[in-house]
């Protein structure tokens, strides 16, 4: 190894400061590319998304931060990643290497490909598709992949009741539904609401995977009036229900009038002779008529489809408009943090302040800091809003309980507070599983198709907006309408500990955030 001369003169007292520059310059400059660039990522849809039989289903991914992709192998896969969904290779889609089951029924989306940013389409979901997926970014130099589990859901047929006849002193019913996934729970029931013991059931299962049930029930004297059927799916946290009305009259038992019912039977057919003869004629003159009703018939029957026909036009439009609405707030997305200082004393926040969950036990109220709430169960965002347009994401998963959107910066917190716009919140709930609703100002209930195992949220602050989307179907739930005059904050509120072993979270999503001119966003 040769020697190289060292001189020291840059050490004399004189020079010290200058050469520490130099020095410290010299070895950032020497310091190994990785270990200043940015890592990254591969974003996925999130933890699970849930899809409903028969229609589509959305997996988008991209890299983070902005990364160019057209050069690049993306791959979809289901379970076993040595099998194919959907791959892109070489600026074109490969076909050749697509599992038979996902065959023209997928389509990529690749408008933004140059963002990093794709899209694929899968069509006519079936109960197979179920499990996990991933997508993976391949090239020379990077190699990253994103996991999530997708759910299937089928929300079978009306039940139809059917009356079997008498049977064991009642009267037998019988209940069939075809088209649910996963398998259903059916429950008979009485007026009072008692569960009533099924005679019969039978659960089976098609080759397509869904779900057929046939049961019956006999119904003794004394239960009458509503005798109910009952379909339950436990995904969708929906039921399809039925109800028939009995009375006792057409139960068998011992009674005064038997017996002279039964010679009522015996004279029926001489009765029946005679009301025969009369019917002839009155037949005889509703044949005439009878050209009219059908042609009559046949023209409401047009009616009737053309205005099924556009309500349904008006909901597939509807239905779109909503999808455009949530893509094009996705162009504001913003990366939110839970901010702490903020949190009830029961919560606890992730190190990273993108989850907050309820802890066990009593909280203790000892630190008394005027940021932090104590009359309600929350916590706030860092970032503060005075301006722009601003979108994010929380993963709810499969909480019963839920509230999410925005409030003043200035609400009180010591205090329980009706969470309306009077009070300077705008925020959605869900309670009890299934009830979705918003204060605005008086309670105003939602009906969602899906579900929500993600829910997006986009604020217009001169717009005065806050609307809500679902993204496991990317369909509009609600939209706040407001005149804001303040500091914005971000709202969350999870559901009390329920006793269990481990936390089940709000998380706040990690989305692709662009640079916007005019984007002002306040962090504490």
């Amino acid at each position: 190894m040769a020697d190289f001369p060292v001189s020291l003169e840059f050490l004399k007292p004189g020079l010290l400061p200058s050469s520490l520059f130099f020095l410290t310059h010299l070895l950032l400059f020497l310091q190994p590319e990785e270990a200043i660039s940015e890592e990254v990522k591969v974003i996925g849809p999130g933890e699970s998304i849930l899809a409903l039989v028969g229609e589509e289903v959305e997996f988008p991914c991209n890299l983070s931060p902005y990364q160019d992709a057209e050069n690049m192998e993306i791959r979809w896969f289901p379970s076993h990643a040595s099998d194919v969904v959907h791959l892109y290779q070489e600026w074109q889609e490969l076909f050749a290497q697509q599992v038979a089951r996902f065959q023209n029924r997928t389509k990529l989306i690749t408008d933004e490909i140059a963002d990093g940013s794709v899209s694929l389409h899968l069509r006519r979901v079936v109960p197979s598709d179920e499990g996990p997926y991933g997508c993976r970014f391949l090239s020379g130099d990077f190699s990253g992949e994103a996991i999530w589990e997708l759910e299937v859901a089928g929300f079978g047929s009306d039940p139809y009741i059917s009356l079997e006849g008498f049977k064991e002193g009642g009267i037998q019913l019988r209940c069939s539904s075809s088209g649910w996934y996963p398998k259903p729970t059916v429950q008979w029931r009485d007026h009072q609401g008692q569960c009533l013991p099924p005679e019969s059931e039978a659960i089976v299962q098609n080759a397509q995977g869904l779900f057929s049930l046939e049961t019956s029930v006999v119904v003794q004297k004394g239960a009458h009036n509503n005798v109910s059927s009952s379909i339950q799916n436990s995904l969708l946290v929906q039921k399809k229900e039925f109800v028939v009305q009995i009375a006792d009259i057409f139960l068998l038992g011992p009674s005064p009038w038997k017996k002279p019912f039964l010679g009522t039977l015996v004279a029926l057919p001489l009765l029946l002779a005679l009301l025969s003869s009369l019917a002839l004629y009155y037949i005889h003159k509703q044949r005439q008529s009878q050209a009219k009703l059908k042609k009559q018939a046949e023209k409401d029957q047009g009616k009737l489809t053309a205005q099924l026909e556009k309500l349904q036009t008006e909901l597939d439009w509807r239905r779109s408009e909503g999808q455009a609405e949530w893509r094009g707030a996705q162009q504001y997305a913003v990366d939110v943090t839970l901010d702490p200082a903020t949190a009830h004393p029961s919560l606890e926040v992730s190190e990273d302040g993108k989850s907050v969950w309820s802890c066990r036990g009593s909280p203790s109220l000892a630190a008394c800091d005027p940021q932090r709430f104590l009359g309600q169960t929350c916590v706030l965002s860092r970032e503060r809003f005075v301006t722009g347009r601003h979108y994010w994401e929380v993963h709810v998963g499969r909480h019963s309980r839920w509230f999410l959107g925005a409030c003043l910066a200035a609400v009180p917190r010591a205090e329980p507070a009706r969470l309306s716009p009077a009070a300077g919140y705008w925020v959605m709930r869900l309670w009890n599983g299934c009830e979705y609703f918003v204060l605005d100002p008086q309670r105003v209930a939602l009906t969602l198709r899906v579900p929500p195992r993600c829910v997006g949220i986009f604020l217009d602050y001169e717009a005065g907006k806050l609307s809500f989307f679902n993204v496991s179907d990317g369909s509009h739930i609600f939209t706040f309408t407001d005149s804001f005059s303040g500091t914005l904050c971000l709202y969350f509120r999870p559901r009390a500990h329920d006793g269990s072993e481990h936390p089940d979270p709000l998380t706040v999503c990690h989305l692709r955030v662009r640079e916007r001119p005019g984007h002002l966003v306040a962090a504490l």
